[in-house]
């Protein structure tokens, strides 16, 4: 690429028409000239080829992506070996791209296939790159249905306002038949529990059928709704083959689930749009699959762009990796991803975020402090289903926990009056 053919690759953020394209931010680091290599990306995510031999034309002015930011700093070396790629004149530059959606239209495979496809992790002398963040113009927004119920929506059906929403993981996760697991997610909605849901690694088991389970908690939650006086969900997981989701859906539905929840990579996002297409229940996405794109500082996709997409495409809730050390993802990536969740995006609703891994009673006051909201959902497994006194006793310390928090009293001074509370920050306050 001659010093004529970069420029062509090159605009002024004003001089473009902002509802033509989407902006997409990268991080990468580079062997040689950074404009070059801004350059060679851009080019390799649309227009790689912008005229035919012989004749006349250039289509970059058109369907070309464009660096309209660029920002590099020389380095001594990668930050990791990389194999085939000389460690020389090395630069790390975080730049931002402006691409032409017309090139993909409002279809999120072939937007996938543009912004994190082959020509984003084979461009010539950027062997590490990493995929932070993605906007999208009004105009291409409005193409997309996004959450059916959003926030509001699922507040609505719980009727639980001015407090998180508190989902339970049904444990054991695999292995239990359907009868026992019931009764368990029974005794967790009772004690306190808005919504208790499957583990995202139980699918339509032999020991535990959906049909059968589904039907056995509805009828929980039916039940544990008429004893408290509050609404209840149960959570079905219908993460299978593409092909069964909807089947899934409606049986799950039809026994009694009040929502379901998808493993939202491992399907694929068309997928989940094909489903809130049909569905007539909140969409709950998980994350499988996520970690192995969004580990690593110095490669792959951001959470939060995955984020976003599983609001675009649909999803009423977005469970990801949460605070602490156990998810091993940094506080302020936590905080992007549900950013992602609440922030404006056109007419497209909100997504629930809920942040989750190894929570309990003992964890819901930093939770709470680190996403600044009462807008976010709660999702203990073991901290509910492992509670020394049971289930419910696991259920009733996280609202007992929530009300001291609601108080401004101190959760350890609340425990010395609820023995369920107190029992959950000796199990799980360490």
């Amino acid at each position: 690429m001659n010093a004529d053919d970069i420029v062509g690759f090159f605009a002024r953020r004003q001089d473009l028409d902002p509802e033509l394209y989407v902006e997409l931010d990268f991080a990468f680091e580079c062997a040689g000239d950074p404009r070059e290599a801004a350059a060679h990306l851009a080019s390799e995510q649309s227009t790689a080829q912008w005229r035919r031999v012989g004749v006349d034309e250039d289509f970059r002015p058109r369907f070309a992506a464009k660096v309209v930011d660029l920002d590099a700093t020389p380095r001594e070396t990668f930050s990791v070996p990389v194999d085939g790629v000389p460690a020389t004149d090395v630069h790390h530059v975080r730049v931002t791209l402006a691409h032409p959606h017309g090139n993909f239209g409002p279809r999120l495979p072939n937007l996938l296939s543009a912004v994190c496809g082959e020509g984003v992790f084979f461009v010539p002398r950027i062997p590490l790159i990493r995929f932070l963040d993605i906007r999208f113009p009004v105009s291409l927004l409005a193409a997309f249905e996004g959450p059916r119920f959003g926030i509001a929506g699922l507040r609505g059906l719980l009727r639980a306002y001015d407090r998180p929403i508190f989902f339970g993981v049904i444990k054991p996760n695999i292995g239990l038949p359907a009868e026992p697991f019931a009764e368990i997610g029974y005794q967790a909605m009772a004690g306190g529990l808005d919504i208790a849901k499957d583990d995202e690694m139980l699918a339509d088991a032999p020991w535990c059928p959906l049909a059968e389970r589904a039907a056995l908690l509805g009828d929980a939650a039916r039940r544990a709704s008429a004893e408290t006086g509050a609404p209840k969900l149960y959570l079905a997981n219908i993460t299978d083959e593409v092909d069964r989701l909807i089947p899934l859906h409606d049986l799950a539905v039809a026994r009694g689930a009040g929502a379901v929840l998808i493993n939202a990579m491992p399907v694929g996002l068309s997928a989940v749009r094909m489903l809130r297409a049909h569905a007539s229940v909140p969409l709950i996405a998980h994350f499988p699959f996520i970690a192995s794109f969004a580990r690593l500082p110095w490669y792959g996709i951001h959470a939060r762009v995955l984020t976003r997409l599983q609001r675009l495409a649909g999803f009423d809730a977005v469970i990801m990796p949460g605070f602490g050390p156990r998810m091993m993802t940094p506080e302020a990536e936590v905080q992007d991803c549900i950013r992602a969740c609440l922030e404006p995006m056109g007419d497209i609703l909100t997504s629930l975020p809920v942040p989750g891994g190894s929570d309990s009673a003992a964890t819901l006051e930093r939770v709470f402090s680190k996403v600044g909201g009462v807008d976010f959902g709660f999702v203990p497994g073991r901290g509910v289903f492992g509670h020394p006194m049971g289930p419910a006793a696991g259920a009733a310390s996280l609202r007992q926990a929530w009300d001291a928090i609601a108080a401004g009293v101190p959760v350890e001074e609340r425990a010395a009056a609820h023995p369920e509370l107190a029992a959950a920050l000796a199990a799980f306050g360490g």
